[in-house]
């Protein structure tokens, strides 16, 4: 009688013990899917966070001081370009990065030419054709590349007819 109560008592412990192993993995397996659902949702706020501060350039229009502001914020960032097309300057000018921005539907619009010599500098000389007017208007252009990744801005002044 003895061996029958120890053998039902390890029966139990081993039953015990495999319940308990197999709430264990299944805990385990929902808190790896809870872990994959919360890893997108953050790279998802993280590429929205991280294009919003070209969201302000979106098919606006703007300043000429905002430009100025603009082409110093951003000259320097890689793989970037920013083309100002001025009064006097109609074909523009790329600082930073100049960008493939020919065709829309090519899947190379948006892609890195090259590097751009243009010092920011010229952007507030009064004596350049690239004179940025503080208080001229520009139309802004977001130029995303063919991944939806952000590359650069396309500035054109409003001229008065």
């Amino acid at each position: 009688m003895n061996n029958a109560s120890t053998a039902l008592k390890v029966a139990a412990g081993i039953f015990l013990t495999i319940a308990l192993i197999t709430i264990v993995v299944i805990l385990f397996i929902s808190a790896q899917e809870a872990t994959k659902t919360a890893q997108n949702n953050f790279s998802d706020i993280q590429t929205e966070l991280a294009q919003a501060s070209f969201t302000v350039y979106d098919d606006t229009s703007i300043s000429g001081s905002q430009v100025v502001n603009a082409i110093r914020k951003f000259k320097d960032k890689g793989q970037f370009g920013i083309k100002v097309h001025t009064g006097k300057n109609k074909s523009g000018v790329w600082y930073g990065s100049s960008l493939n921005v020919g065709d829309a539907s090519d899947g190379s619009y948006g892609s890195v030419i090259g590097k751009s010599d243009t010092d920011a500098g010229v952007s507030w000389d009064e004596t350049s054709p690239n004179y940025v007017n503080p208080s001229g208007k520009f139309r802004a252009q977001v130029v995303k590349d063919s991944s939806n990744v952000v590359r650069g801005l396309i500035f054109t002044q409003n001229t008065a007819k």
